[in-house]
Formats: C-alpha cells, sequence, structure tokens
C-alpha cells in the first residue's frame, strides 16, 4: 500500500487541521465522540457533526447514530451505519484511500458510524471538478471510485458525496446505501462505461478478490461481521465478474442515476 495521505480536517468549519492518517484512525476508534455542532443538511438520516478528542488531537467528524436511521423497504432496519463501515473496510482492502477513515462505535446517541470530517470547499463537487484544466492529474482517482462503486453496489454516488480536499485528493462520502444483493448501482460516473479497466486497479481488485474468499483475512471477516452472507456472496461475484470482463459496468434497466445528481 502506498503512503498513507494526511487528512485535511477541521476543529470547527474557520479551523483547519492537518493530521496523519493513523493518529485520525485511533482518535476514532479510542478517542471521545462529544459537543453535538449540529445536524448537517439535506441528510434524510440523522448525520451529525461532532468534535472527536484523543489526547492532544481534536477534529470534527461525521456522527450517524443507527437510532436515527429513516426505515426503507430495500435495506434491513439498523444497518446502514454497518454499510458506511463496510465501505470504508473496502477501501482499505484494496488500498485506494476512496473513504474517510470510518468506524463503527458507540457515540452519544448509541452505536453509529463516526466518519472524519473532510476539510473541503462545498461548492466543489464532482461535476465542477471534471471541469477543471487539469482533470486529467485527478481522473485516476475518479475511475478508481467508479470501480469501487461497481464493487460495494453503490446505489446513491451523487455529484456531491465526491469530496476534493486541499492537496487534490478525491473523497467518497455517504455509503450506507451499498451492498445491496440486486445488481443496484446508481452512480453519477457512468463517462467510463463499457470501456477497459486499467491493469493496475485490476490487479488490485485481483488482490482483493482473494482476500475476501480467505476465511483467515482479519479485514474479510470485518466485512462478513458488517454484513450479513447473502450480501458477501453477491460482492464476491460481482468482484469476479469484474475480473472476467475487465471493462467498468454499463448502466442496468430502470434508474441507474440518483436524484438529485448533486
Amino acid at each position: 500500500m502506498s503512503e498513507r495521505p494526511q487528512l485535511y480536517t477541521a476543529l470547527d468549519f474557520d479551523q483547519p487541521v492537518t493530521l496523519p492518517y493513523d493518529t485520525v484512525y485511533k482518535a476514532l476508534c479510542e478517542g471521545e465522540v462529544h459537543a453535538e455542532h449540529g445536524f448537517m443538511r439535506w441528510g434524510s438520516n440523522h448525520t451529525i457533526l461532532v468534535t472527536v478528542t484523543h489526547g492532544d488531537n481534536e477534529f470534527m467528524a461525521i456522527y450517524k447514530p443507527r437510532r436515527g436511521e429513516r426505515p426503507l423497504w430495500d435495506f434491513p432496519d439498523g444497518t446502514l451505519c454497518q454499510r458506511e463501515t463496510a465501505s470504508y473496510v473496502v477501501s482499505e482492502m484494496l488500498g485506494w484511500d476512496v473513504v474517510p477513515p470510518t468506524v463503527l462505535r458507540d457515540g452519544p446517541r448509541g452505536i453509529g458510524s463516526v466518519q472524519v470530517f473532510i476539510n473541503h470547499d462545498p461548492q466543489e463537487h464532482y461535476f465542477t471538478f471534471r471541469q477543471r484544466d487539469d482533470f486529467e492529474a485527478i481522473e485516476d482517482q475518479v475511475q478508481r471510485m467508479a470501480v469501487f462503486d461497481a464493487i460495494v453496489n453503490n446505489v446513491d454516488r451523487k455529484g456531491g458525496h465526491c469530496l476534493i480536499d486541499e492537496v487534490d485528493k478525491i473523497w467518497g462520502i455517504d455509503h450506507g446505501l451499498t451492498f445491496h444483493p440486486a445488481n443496484r448501482l446508481r452512480t453519477v460516473i457512468w463517462e467510463y462505461a463499457g470501456k477497459f479497466i486499467d491493469e493496475d486497479v485490476l490487479a488490485k481488485v485481483k488482490i482483493f478478490c482473494g482476500e475476501l474468499a480467505d476465511k483467515e483475512n482479519p479485514r474479510a471477516q470485518q466485512l462478513r461481521d458488517l454484513l450479513n452472507e447473502h450480501e458477501y456472496r453477491t460482492m464476491q461475484n460481482r468482484v469476479e465478474r469484474l475480473l472476467q470482463e475487465g471493462i467498468y459496468p454499463m448502466p442496468g434497466p430502470g434508474p441507474n442515476r440518483p436524484w438529485p445528481a448533486v
């Protein structure tokens, strides 16, 4: 795995903070989750901005408690926070740093996912940075995100779920609607549909496929604990299909773009 990225987070919206990746992850696991700053706008489920404190380190995070999840007809109740965390585990296994550090833990309102807040310009999103003159310099990150979304079967990859930080690192957020057993991929990233996936990307996917089949792999076991067996097996099927076909998925029948798009 390449060197872990520095994380550009904040003490509040006006105070950017740069912290080592491992420092942030340890704080998410062991630190105190407190000081609710309020609910994030537009969230259909409880999405709360909080402070995480661990020793001398302090930063903001996004806390999504299980008890604040709105029941959905097509996803089991109380599992969205697990899917947020499982998406991070997949990102880690692939070594792509698509998802900011995320843990499933207790918080002020009970068990939920806690994810480091990435400091970013809220006016920037997938559709704006695709128009940048230097888009080619960051396009490989978008392509990895497209493959990641196919693996986790992301139902809700809106343009606004793509953040870009101060050093042009692209992060994906809001992964509660993932790992559905049926093919439900809904995304704004269809530019690569039917095109060949880069061999370096496929090489990572092949390693990931082997790890999923290894019952002794601790990360794979973590995924098994977060997902049900059917969801895990269908993820394996998606990965194997990606490797066999070697192309970005094509849009399926029915809705294949989220709404709203941003």
